[in-house]
C-alpha cells in the first residue's frame, strides 16, 4: 500500500478581515509533500508563505479548502485534537521565539518531549542536545546562548517527538553563514535518518539548493 502524503494542502484560501477591508493571503494554494521529501518554499515577502505554514501546522484555520496530515483531514478537529497532532506528529521551527526564556535549553527540550507523551523526556532532550553540539550548553537559558545556539535548541525541540513532518519558517534568516550551514545540515540529517518530510519557508539559496524540490509562492498560490 502506498503511504499517504506527509502533507497535502488542497485549494486553500485564507482571508483576513479588518472591518470592511479584506486581505486575501492565500488564493487556492495547493501542495503535496511525500514522506521523506525536502521541499523549499520561496517567494517575495507578503506572498503568503508564512500564512501557508501556519495553516499547514494547524495554528490557523483556512477560510476555504482543506489540509491533510499523513492522510488525516484536519477539518472539524477540535483545538485539543490539533494540539495533540502538533505535539506528536509535527516538528515546528520558527525564525525566532522557539524557546521559553525562563527555562534552560534542557528544560525547553524536555518540556516539548513531555508534551509529546515521551516518558524519557530528559534523556531524549540530552541526546538531541548532544547530537547538536550543545551538551555543555544544556543548563544555559536562552539569553546566555548565541543566535545559532538558540536555533539549534529550537531544532532539538522540533525533533524531540520524531515527527513525520517538519515545518520551518525562515529558520536561518538571522544567522551567520556557519550557523546557517549547521542548521541546514541538521534538518536534512533528520530527514535522512528519521524519514521526516521537510517543508522550509526560506530566502536562503543554500536551503533551496539542498532541497529535493523548490516551490514558489506568488500572490497566495504555489507554483
Amino acid at each position: 500500500m502506498t503511504a499517504a502524503p506527509a502533507l497535502e494542502v488542497r485549494d486553500v484560501f485564507r482571508i483576513f478581515r479588518s472591518g470592511p477591508v479584506e486581505t486575501v493571503a492565500l488564493r487556492g494554494a495547493s501542495l503535496r509533500i511525500e514522506p521523506g521529501e525536502f521541499v523549499a518554499l520561496v517567494g517575495p515577502s507578503g506572498s503568503g508563505k508564512s500564512t501557508l505554514l501556519q495553516v499547514a501546522a494547524g495554528l490557523d484555520e483556512p477560510s476555504a479548502g482543506s489540509v491533510w496530515i499523513a492522510g488525516t483531514p484536519q477539518a472539524g478537529l477540535s483545538a485539543e485534537e490539533r494540539t495533540r497532532i502538533r505535539s506528536r506528529q509535527l516538528g515546528i521551527l520558527f525564525q525566532r521565539d522557539n524557546l521559553w526564556n525562563h527555562l534552560t535549553a534542557m528544560e525547553n527540550v524536555a518540556l516539548a518531549a513531555q508534551l509529546a507523551g515521551r516518558r524519557d523526556a530528559r534523556s531524549r532532550a540530552m541526546q538531541l542536545l548532544d547530537e547538536l553540539g550543545l551538551k555543555t550548553r544544556a543548563n544555559h537559558r536562552p539569553a546566555a546562548l548565541s543566535g545559532g545556539e538558540q536555533q539549534r535548541v529550537g531544532i532539538a525541540i522540533a525533533l524531540v517527538n520524531d515527527p513525520s513532518l517538519i515545518l520551518a519558517d525562515e529558520p536561518t534568516g538571522e544567522l551567520d553563514r556557519a550557523s546557517e550551514h549547521l542548521v541546514v545540515e541538521q534538518l536534512d540529517r533528520s530527514r535522512k535518518v528519521r524519514g521526516s518530510a521537510l517543508l522550509v519557508v526560506t530566502h536562503s539559496e543554500e536551503i533551496a539548493a539542498s532541497a529535493s524540490r523548490v516551490l514558489r509562492m506568488v500572490d497566495g498560490t504555489c507554483r
